[in-house]
């Protein structure tokens, strides 16, 4: 399977990578001009050969336009931040599982310190999405949002919008509707590892979300995000390719 990259944009069936990334494609991964790759400019995908491979500088021709595969449900997820190290994982595998926006949340119990350093962790962040959206051959990046406080992401709106917390017994799946179109949206909202405060669960219930559950285990926000988006992705499949009944 070849491999595929994000470049800024294509001009005349041409598009350039530079810099350090053009550096790790020549000295990493060895690319040299005649090879054939898949590039994407977040908007559509090519097959491309490479015309150029130098030090700091990657020319490739596109060969031909590709099909795309688009997640199965637009899907947002609004997660309070967490340890970096654990949030990062999050972003990480959260892109891979195809989630279209991703917005780090500042919540009540988000772990002094952190909401004051995350600005400055986003284009970190951003790097992390794009190297996984490469990796998940992804046809769109995730769009990394600028940290959040806790009445602007009650804001974030979608068709769906659902509320994991430990204090419901209602299962995520029976909160899903029966009719499933492709054009619909999820947004799901994680909470802190010290969970929602009483006052945070008033305000997103009375903001229209869901209260939702996992099931009886707690689990540590990463685990619970990536299991959310896991069971809303593959509800949302065609009938035919998979089915997740409530």
């Amino acid at each position: 399977m070849r491999r595929r990259f994000f470049v800024e944009d294509i001009r005349n069936g041409h598009a350039e990578i530079a810099g350090d990334d053009a550096r790790h494609l020549t000295r990493v991964l060895r690319v040299e001009a005649g090879q054939r790759y898949e590039i994407s400019d977040n908007h559509a995908v090519y097959l491309a050969e490479i015309e150029t491979a130098r030090k700091e500088r990657v020319i490739f021709r596109t060969l031909e336009k590709l099909p795309m595969i688009e997640p199965p449900v637009h899907m947002t997820l609004c997660a309070a931040i967490v340890k970096f190290d654990h949030f990062e994982w999050m972003i990480e595998k959260a892109t891979e599982l195809g989630v279209s926006r991703i917005v780090p949340l500042i919540s009540v119990r988000t772990e002094r310190g952190l909401d004051k350093a995350a600005p400055k962790r986003l284009e970190r962040w951003r790097r992390i999405g794009l190297e996984a959206s490469q990796q998940s051959r992804r046809a769109h990046l995730p769009e990394i949002a600028e940290p959040a406080r806790w009445r602007d992401a009650l804001e974030t709106r979608a068709d769906y919008c659902y509320a994991l917390d430990e204090n419901t017994t209602n299962p995520l799946p029976a909160a899903f509707p029966a009719q499933r179109r492709t054009d619909d949206s999820v947004v799901l909202l994680i909470g802190p590892e010290g969970g929602w405060t009483d006052e945070e669960r008033s305000e997103f219930t009375a903001s229209g979300w869901v209260a939702v559950s996992l099931g009886p285990s707690i689990l540590r926000a990463e685990t619970a995000a990536l299991a959310a988006i896991a069971v809303v992705s593959v509800a949302w499949l065609p009938v035919g390719v998979a089915t997740l009944e409530p």
